[in-house]
C-alpha cells in the first residue's frame, strides 16, 4: 500500500522540479486540452495529471495522483512490457520511440493514443517520466471503418482520397478546415501542394517505396496551410486494391500533432537549456562531454574545456541589482557563442559561470593548446568590451581556466574540476587572466580550501588581532593610526595578510572579517576618547569593494557606531580607486549617507587607478593618500616627484588633507614636507604592531613621535 507521505513528497518534487518555470509549464500543459500529459516516477507512481488526461482517461487528477499507472490505464496484458520499457527509459534517460498504443479508460473501454515519452532529471531529485498522449480514438475508429467498409470518411481527422496516380479525388471537411483550402481548389491536385519543404532529401522516395511494398505507411509529415503556416500531421496512408491486386486509390488520414510537438519542444527546452541565456545547461553539457570523451577513444584529436567565471559579478548585483546582472549574463552568453565555432559548445554552468568545449582540435597537444589559448584570449577581449545595461555603460571581465583532454581516463567531473581549478588560478593571478590546468594546482586548491575553512574557524574562535600603524602630521605629532588585521593561527603563528586577505575576498569571508575590524577599531576609539591627549585621534579602516557594495552597508556602519558608542568623526574609512570604476553613483550615495553620520573618507592608493577628476569632484572625501610606489621613487625618479607634487596641489585645491604612505627614510619625509605633504605613515614612524605595543610606544609621548 502506497505511503500517503511518500505521495505528498513526490508531489512536492514536481513543484520543486519546475521551480522558476512552474507557472509557465502548468499553463502550457493545462492549455493543451487535446494532449494528455502525465508524470510518473520509476515505480509507476503518478505525480502529474493534466486536464486533458482527465478527459481522455476518465480519472480526475485527485483520483490519479499517488496511484500506479498499471492500476489506472494499462491493460493487464501489457503490464510486463510497460514495466520493461519504463526500466529501460529510466536507466538510459531516453524515451522509447513514439508509437500508437491502446490503453484503458476508467470505465474499462479501450483508448487509442499516439504516445511519446521523455525522462527529465533535475539535480538532487528523482527522475520523472512524462508521457504525452494524443487521443487517437477517432482515428483508430476511422481506420477500422476503412478496413471493413471504407465508409467512415467524414471523421474528425483530415482525410483525402487520391487515384492511383495520386491525384486528389475527394477531401473531407476536417481536411479543408485544417489546410484552409476549399475542396474545389484541391480536386485534381496532388497532395504535394501541402508540402512545406522541411522534409529531408529522399524522404518521400522512401515513403513511396514502403507504401508500394507494404500497402500502408505511417509517420510524420510537415505540411503548409494555405495561409503559409507550417504544421505537423501524423499521417496514415493505405493503398486500396481491386480484386486483381492493382492499386486503385490511396486513402490518407491526417491528425494535426503540432501542439504535441510544441509541448515536446518546451519540455526539452526546460530540461536541457538555461531559461535565462538559452544556452545548454549543465545536464546537456555533461551529455556532450560524455560524447566527446567517447570520441577521443576513437581518434587522437584533442579537445579543450574552458571554465569562464565573471569577475566581481556579486558587486554588480549588489550595486545595480539582479535585473542588471541578468542582462549582463545574457549579453555575455551571446558574445561567447558568437565567437566560437558552430561545432563548439557554450553552456551556462550555473550563476555567473560558463563552460566552453572546443572540440576536434589538433592531435598535436602543443598545437591544440595554442588554439585553445588563442580562443580564450579572443573571448577575454570580446567579453571585456563595454556593455549597455538599461542605457548604463558597464565594463566586466572574466577569468578563464583551460584543461585539455585527449584519449584519457578522465571523467566529466574530473575535467570540469580541472578547468575550474585553472580558473581560480587565473583569478589569483589578478583576474581578467587565463591559466591552464597543472597537476600542481590540485595541491594549491587543497591548500586554499583548507585555508578558507581555517579562516572561518579563526573568525569563530577569536584568532584575529587588531594591529595599528601610526600616522603623524608634518610636525611629527601623532594624529591617529591605520587599523590593520592580523591572524594569529594556533599552529602556523602569524599568517601574512597577503596570504589570507585575498582568500577572504574570493570566499566572501571578507564581509564578516570587515565588520569585525570595524567593530574592534570603534571600540579602540572609545577607549582613546576617555584618555587625555588621545580623544582627537582618528583610526582609518580599510573597506573592501565587496563590503562597500552590500546594499545595507550604511546600516551596518550605523549599528557598529551605535553599539560601541563611537564618535563617528573619529572613524575614517579608506576606499580604493578600483571601487569607483563601476557603480560610482551608488558609491557616492552611500558616502553621502555616512558623511551625514559624521564618518570621514580617505582615498587610498591615489594615482594608481582610475584617477578621474570628474568623479573626484563629486566624492565627499576628506583625504587623499599618496601610494607608496610614488614615495619610493621620489629620489630616483623625477616623474614620481611631479606626480606627488600634483597630488598634493590637487588635494589642497579641493580642500582635502594629503597623507603619504610607505615613508621609510628621513630624506623621503623631508622631500614630502618640502612639497607640502601634511601627514605621513610608514616604517620610518612605525611598523604595524599590536595595540598594546602601539600604546606603550607612542601614547606616552604622542607629541614627539618624530625627531
Amino acid at each position: 500500500m502506497l505511503d500517503p507521505n511518500l505521495v505528498v513528497s513526490e508531489t512536492k518534487f514536481w513543484e520543486a522540479a519546475v521551480s522558476t518555470a512552474e507557472q509557465r509549464f502548468h499553463k502550457l500543459c493545462d492549455e493543451a486540452e487535446a494532449m494528455s500529459i502525465q508524470g510518473y516516477l520509476q515505480d509507476g507512481t503518478v505525480v502529474y495529471w493534466n486536464r486533458a488526461s482527465e478527459m481522455i482517461y476518465g480519472f480526475s487528477a485527485q483520483e490519479a495522483i499517488g496511484r500506479n499507472l498499471l492500476d489506472l490505464i494499462i491493460p493487464p496484458a501489457a503490464w510486463a512490457v510497460v514495466q520493461h520499457d519504463m526500466a529501460q527509459m529510466f536507466e538510459t534517460g531516453k524515451g522509447i520511440p513514439a508509437a500508437r498504443l491502446t490503453l484503458r479508460h476508467k470505465d474499462g473501454h479501450p483508448v487509442s493514443v499516439f504516445s511519446s515519452h521523455t525522462v527529465v532529471a533535475l539535480p538532487g531529485h528523482p527522475k520523472v517520466m512524462f508521457c504525452m498522449d494524443a487521443d487517437m480514438s477517432a482515428l483508430a475508429q476511422a481506420e477500422e471503418e476503412l478496413r471493413i467498409a471504407a465508409t467512415a470518411f467524414e471523421s474528425q481527422q483530415g482525410m483525402l482520397i487520391t487515384d492511383a496516380q495520386d491525384r486528389i479525388l475527394r477531401v473531407n471537411s476536417a481536411f479543408t478546415q485544417a489546410t484552409g483550402y476549399r475542396a474545389e481548389e484541391l480536386l485534381g491536385q496532388s497532395p504535394r501542394i501541402l508540402r512545406s519543404g522541411h522534409q529531408e532529401a529522399g524522404f518521400f522516395d522512401q515513403m513511396w517505396h514502403t507504401l508500394r511494398a507494404q500497402g500502408s505507411w505511417q509517420g510524420e509529415l510537415s505540411h503548409r496551410r494555405q495561409s503559409g503556416e507550417v504544421y505537423t500531421d501524423w499521417a496514415t496512408i493505405n493503398a486500396v486494391r481491386n480484386p486483381l491486386g492493382e492499386v486503385t486509390h490511396y486513402v490518407y488520414a491526417l491528425t494535426d500533432i503540432t501542439q504535441r510537438k510544441q509541448v515536446e519542444a518546451q519540455l526539452t527546452q526546460l530540461a536541457f537549456y538555461d531559461a535565462l541565456t538559452h544556452l545548454p545547461n549543465r545536464r546537456l553539457l555533461h551529455d556532450r562531454l560524455h560524447q566527446a570523451i567517447a570520441a577521443r577513444q576513437r581518434h587522437r584529436h584533442c579537445a579543450a574545456l574552458l571554465f569562464v567565471d565573471v569577475d566581481d559579478f556579486k558587486g554588480l548585483n549588489d550595486t545595480l541589482g539582479h535585473e542588471m546582472g541578468d542582462l549582463l549574463l545574457q549579453q555575455l552568453a551571446d558574445r561567447l557563442q558568437r565567437h566560437v565555432r558552430d561545432s563548439d559548445t557554450v553552456a551556462r554552468f550555473g550563476g555567473d559561470k560558463f563552460v566552453v568545449m572546443l572540440d576536434d582540435l589538433s592531435d598535436d597537444l602543443a598545437v591544440a593548446a595554442a588554439d585553445a589559448e588563442r580562443t580564450a584570449h579572443k573571448l577575454l577581449s570580446v567579453v571585456g568590451e563595454p556593455y549597455t545595461l538599461r542605457e548604463q555603460h558597464y565594463r566586466s571581465e572574466v577569468s578563464i581556466g583551460i584543461t585539455l583532454f585527449q584519449a584519457s581516463d578522465c571523467t566529466v567531473d574530473e575535467l570540469i574540476r580541472q578547468a575550474e581549478m585553472a580558473m581560480y588560478a587565473a583569478k589569483a593571478a589578478g583576474r581578467n587572466k587565463l591559466r591552464f590546468f597543472d597537476v600542481r594546482m590540485q595541491s594549491e586548491v587543497s591548500h586554499r580550501v583548507a585555508l578558507i575553512n581555517s579562516l572561518r574557524e579563526g573568525l569563530k574562535h577569536a584568532e584575529l588581532r587588531l594591529f595599528c600603524q601610526p600616522q603623524v602630521s608634518h610636525t611629527g605629532q601623532l594624529i591617529g593610526a591605520e587599523a590593520l588585521v592580523r591572524w594569529a593561527h594556533p599552529e602556523r603563528g602569524m599568517v601574512s595578510p597577503a596570504e589570507f586577505i585575498p582568500i577572504a575576498e574570493s570566499s566572501g569571508l571578507i564581509l564578516p572579517l570587515g565588520i569585525w575590524v570595524m567593530a574592534e577599531a570603534c571600540r579602540q576609539l572609545v577607549a582613546w576618547s576617555e584618555q587625555l591627549g588621545t580623544s582627537d585621534f582618528t583610526l582609518a579602516v580599510n573597506v573592501s569593494a565587496a563590503q562597500f557594495a552590500q546594499h545595507d552597508f550604511v546600516d551596518q556602519v550605523r549599528v557598529v557606531l551605535n553599539d560601541t558608542g563611537t564618535d563617528p568623526r573619529r572613524l575614517k574609512l579608506e576606499l580604493t580607486e578600483s571601487m569607483l570604476v563601476n557603480g560610482v553613483d551608488d558609491v557616492i550615495a552611500k558616502m553621502e549617507s555616512l558623511r551625514q553620520l559624521g564618518v570621514g573618507f580617505s582615498l587610498d592608493d591615489f594615482g594608481t587607478g582610475y584617477s578621474s577628476l570628474s568623479y573626484l569632484q563629486r566624492l565627499p572625501l576628506n583625504q587623499l593618500k599618496i601610494d607608496q610606489s610614488f614615495v619610493a621613487g621620489l629620489q630616483r625618479d623625477r616623474s614620481s616627484e611631479v606626480i606627488v607634487q600634483t597630488i598634493i596641489a590637487l588635494g589642497q585645491s579641493l580642500g582635502l588633507t594629503v597623507i603619504a604612505e610607505g615613508v621609510e627614510t628621513e630624506s623621503q619625509r623631508d622631500m614630502l614636507t618640502r612639497l607640502g605633504c601634511e601627514a605621513f605613515q610608514g616604517y620610518l614612524i612605525g611598523r604595524p604592531m599590536p595595540m598594546v605595543d602601539f600604546e606603550a610606544r607612542f601614547l606616552r609621548r604622542p607629541d614627539a613621535v618624530m625627531s
